[in-house]
Order: C-alpha cells, then sequence, then structure tokens
C-alpha cells in the first residue's frame, strides 16, 4: 500500500505527534508513558493523541468510560504511516 502523504505530513509537523507514533510503533502506552519516554510534557502529548486519533493512526485500547489509565495502541494504517517516516528518515533521531 500506498503510503498517504497526508498523513505523513501531519505526523511529520509536530515533534508532539512524531514522539507518540515512535512510542506506540514499540508498543502499546499510557499518555504518561509517552511522556516521560519521549521528555516531554503530558498536556502536549495528550493534544498529540487526540490529533492522530482522529486520524485513525492510535486507538484507544480501553474503555471510553476511562479517565485514568488510558492505554493507546498503533493502528495499522499507523504502524504503515510511521514505516514511512522512518524510511525516508523523516523524523529527527532521537
Amino acid at each position: 500500500m500506498n503510503p498517504d502523504w497526508n498523513e505523513v505530513s501531519f505526523v511529520i509537523s509536530s515533534q508532539y505527534r512524531v514522539a507518540v507514533l515512535r512510542r506506540l510503533s514499540e508498543g502499546p502506552a499510557t499518555p504518561s508513558q509517552i511522556a516521560t519516554d519521549a521528555d516531554l510534557g503530558i498536556a502536549h502529548i495528550s493534544r498529540a493523541l487526540q490529533g492522530v486519533r482522529e486520524r485513525d493512526l492510535v486507538e484507544l485500547l480501553v474503555s471510553e468510560d476511562r479517565r485514568k489509565g488510558r492505554v493507546y495502541g498503533i493502528t495499522e494504517e499507523g504502524s504503515q504511516v510511521w514505516e514511512q517516516i522512518e524510511s525516508e528518515e523523516l523524523a529527527p533521531i532521537e
């Protein structure tokens, strides 16, 4: 499948979205785990998660009702977008 360059562009235009996909490409995580691992603010990560979730690049793996301990995972489309970003070296190396 060809990558969706609109999605690639959307992700790489924000270091926070890049951090979210980078972390979730390794496995499911909570927003606070992502923020800690990326050494970024939780508010930025939460906003980035919301953005990539609206585009179906990540999904909530627990009930929508949960406020604490919300676990997110990368979707198939998110994985393809991340693979494209990695293969083209479009994300800054950590």
